[in-house]
């Protein structure tokens, strides 16, 4: 018997959960499938973002690129910003795992952008801090201060420590 898709997405859902990501992966891969069948390519390109986290988290940074490699323009496409976006840092995320940080900061920094312009504070400001540590990581300490800085504007709800990391961040300039 064949599972849907949507039931194949559940699983694979329940199976990351569990730290299961292999089987993660697979069923994802498996959604992605029928979704694809059923015509719905936005579906399919959102199980193969799944596929990549899922295959990130278990050391496959390698497999975990070419999952999600071209998911991003499926999204653009179909005029999905926030979901383009999401594409865009799970590459840049591959891309840093596999030590290749430059292209990494800048799929990290494509993905801020659209994240603002979906009006996405939080997400935005997650994927600022990744790209702000990426940098200091390559000694580029001041630019990863101002993307830190941007990072805790971007931020909707910002927190004591975040507070004091603004206020200390304001002498760097």
């Amino acid at each position: 018997m064949t599972l849907d898709p949507a039931q194949l997405e559940a699983q694979g859902k329940h199976a990351f959960a569990d730290k299961n990501f292999g089987q993660a992966a697979e069923l994802f891969r498996q959604a992605a499938e029928g979704y694809t069948l059923a015509n719905s390519g936005t579906s399919a390109a959102e199980m193969m973002n799944n596929v990549s986290v899922a295959l990130l988290q278990a050391g496959k940074p390698k497999e975990s690129l070419d999952a999600v490699l071209g998911t991003e323009k499926i999204f653009e496409d179909a005029k999905d910003i926030k979901r383009q976006a999401m594409a865009l840092g799970n590459i840049a995320a591959a891309l840093e795992a596999l030590n290749r940080p430059d292209e990494a900061i800048e799929k990290y920094e494509l993905s801020a952008d659209l994240f603002r312009q979906a009006n996405e504070g939080d997400l935005r400001a997650m994927v600022m801090k990744s790209a702000a540590a990426l940098k200091l990581k390559s000694g580029k300490v001041a630019d990863s201060a101002f993307k830190m800085m941007g990072s805790l504007e971007a931020k909707e709800n910002v927190g004591f420590f975040e507070r004091i990391l603004r206020f200390f961040l304001r002498f760097i300039k």
